[in-house]
């Protein structure tokens, strides 16, 4: 309610002060895609988190094997089946590194102790005495490299596949399409089993059947975004300057798709990884003394109920290094894809 006896004047107001100079400043920074995604990706604490563990997963995959008196591939059996002990961490009664088994009657008993082994394994050894320390990590390591091997084929194929048969339609793209039909028609275990069974056994043989069908994905993703851009602006202005075809494709188009074939390669590597750990553990995979965290799992799953450690450590790198690589690729795609933005 407006009291009657307020009077209002000019005298109490004063005009705005406006400086012209600072009419059209931008108070935010600019930022580019790449800068404005990045951003976007730090606001996602499980993408953050995630990033973070795989950095020091592959750190330690190339540093874990040099860390530890014993090789990976060096046999002791002597040392063989010895629990996880650690420094400083044996005293400790409620963490598992404490050098103690389970006999079946239910009572605990120090295996350095009752076998008079003064050593440390930190993550205890295997049938035949070898360190699993040094074997996670060098497994780590191999199925890492398996994995980035056949994501990175995936991509380059996949990628160029798809661009070609977008860009030239018609009954080119009719007939490339109908043989990624073929392709992804043929159950991919059959594939990689008769793959495995011709080559021998290894990391290339291995690498070669993961990608033999794993690339057709990138393919349909990069021909739909092939036939979008197509007709746009920035591609007619490049035919009309008089650039060529392969250069529209490779330097004005892949470009512009750099985000989506980012999310494609970064899901495809966990999927690698768990395709190879399958491969492995089923006895497709690496030979002895080599080792992979699937030829692990498989080695410890022969001696689970005696000595579960020998199958629990590599399975919980397995699940680790999947959700943390899923989980940057759903932080990749919320940054990347426009679609997902605010």
């Amino acid at each position: 309610m407006i009291n009657k006896e307020t009077i209002i004047s000019k005298d109490m107001f004063a005009p705005a002060h406006i400086d012209p100079s600072k009419s059209e400043k931008i108070a935010k920074p600019s930022l580019n895609f790449w800068q404005d995604s990045w951003l976007r990706v730090r606001k996602n604490k499980g993408a953050v988190i995630s990033l973070a563990i795989l950095a020091v997963v592959i750190l330690m995959a190339f540093v874990g094997p040099l860390i530890t008196p014993y090789e990976y591939s060096d046999q002791n059996t002597k040392h063989n089946n010895l629990p996880p002990r650690i420094q400083g961490l044996e005293n400790i009664s409620w963490l598992p590194f404490d050098g103690t088994l389970e006999r079946r009657n239910g009572t605990e008993y120090n295996a350095y102790e009752v076998r008079k082994i003064d050593a440390y394994y930190w993550f205890g050894t295997d049938s035949l005495g070898r360190d699993l320390f040094a074997r996670v990590w060098k497994g780590t390591q191999i199925s890492l490299l398996i994995a980035f091997l056949a994501a990175l084929i995936d991509m380059i194929i996949g990628v160029t596949y798809g661009a070609v048969s977008g860009y030239l339609g018609g009954k080119v793209d009719s007939f490339m399409q109908r043989i990624i039909e073929i392709l992804v028609g043929i159950p991919n275990l059959i594939i990689v089993v008769l793959m495995i069974m011709v080559l021998k056994p290894g990391i290339i043989p291995i690498v070669i059947a993961l990608t033999i069908t794993g690339w057709t994905s990138m393919a349909r993703v990069v021909r739909a975004q092939v036939l979008k851009f197509k007709n746009q602006e920035f591609v007619l202005a490049a035919k009309t300057l008089g650039a060529s075809d392969s250069s529209i494709v490779f330097k004005h188009m892949i470009p512009n798709m750099f985000g989506v074939i980012i999310i494609n390669t970064m899901f495809s590597i966990p999927n690698a990884i768990f395709f190879e750990a399958f491969l492995s553990f089923i006895g497709l995979g690496l030979q002895e003394p080599h080792a992979s965290l699937g030829s692990l799992v498989d080695d410890g799953f022969k001696s689970m109920i005696a000595f579960p450690y020998q199958m629990i450590i590599p399975s919980i790198m397995i699940a680790l290094i999947m959700v943390c690589f899923n989980l940057v690729a759903d932080g990749l795609r919320d940054a990347l894809d426009p679609k997902m933005r605010d």
